[in-house]
């Protein structure tokens, strides 16, 4: 199977982008990561490809997958032939937006063990 060209753009932390990453991982899929926190640029960018701002937002081979959670990211995959089904366990959830506790830690910077 060809592996595709892949552009996520996600947050440095938060829980769907944690959940595209783990199915991303999942099936071993490399990626090129755009953190629109880290660089607001890549917002816009974002915005511009997809016409809205949410994420996280993916581009696999050309098509733009806006406001996806790691569920759907599979799902569309496995029904478009990019990946074949496969049981390796993921460690996060991968539709979940992140904790009260998550987004406190985000916004005061205090480290946090994501589990």
């Amino acid at each position: 199977m060809e592996k595709p060209i892949i552009t996520a753009w996600l947050k440095t932390s938060c829980g769907w982008s944690n959940g595209v990453r783990a199915v991303l991982g999942k099936y071993n899929l490399s990626y090129e990561e755009k953190d629109i926190i880290k660089n607001p640029a890549f917002r816009w960018e974002m915005e511009q490809k997809s016409g809205q701002d949410k994420q996280p937002t993916l581009e696999i081979n050309g098509k733009m997958l806006p406001d996806v959670s790691g569920e759907e990211l599979e799902a569309w995959m496995l029904q478009n032939g990019i990946v074949k089904e496969n049981e390796v366990p993921v460690n996060v959830p991968l539709n979940s937006a992140c904790t009260d506790e998550q987004h406190e830690a985000m916004r005061t910077g205090t480290p946090l063990q994501f589990k």
